[in-house]
């Protein structure tokens, strides 16, 4: 299985600057696309920002130019530095990874808990 784990989340003033961190565990074949969502109360959940295996990157229009997403291959980890926060960056932010279990098995949705950035005014 394949065990999904965010931190860094926070509270921050508008314009300031947070580091989300997220982390793929387990055991499993590969790990494929890596990207972080976000859902703001009574709102869907949106793509912010993902990441292939090669490094091919791409954001939200509304995101773009202020956050920068990263990765890691070797620790299977990914990164979201958020810059220049708005009130309405406020979210759960949503870690996913895209997945094989086996060499053979059909790619799987892989989600973590969430973690809370919220942005003051």
């Amino acid at each position: 299985q394949v065990q999904v784990v965010e931190s860094g989340g926070g509270l921050v003033q508008a314009g300031g600057s947070l580091r989300l961190s997220c982390t793929a565990s387990g055991r499993f074949f590969s790990i494929n696309t890596m990207g972080w969502y976000r859902q703001a109360p009574g709102k869907q959940r949106e793509l912010v920002a993902g990441i292939t295996s090669g490094g091919s990157t791409n954001y939200a229009e509304s995101v773009k130019g202020r956050f920068t997403i990263s990765r890691d291959n070797v620790k299977n980890t990914v990164y979201l530095q958020m810059n220049s926060l708005k009130p309405e960056d406020t979210a759960v932010y949503y870690c996913n990874a895209d997945g094989k279990l086996y060499s053979y098995s059909p790619r799987k949705d892989y989600w973590g808990q969430g973690t809370q950035v919220t942005v003051s005014s």
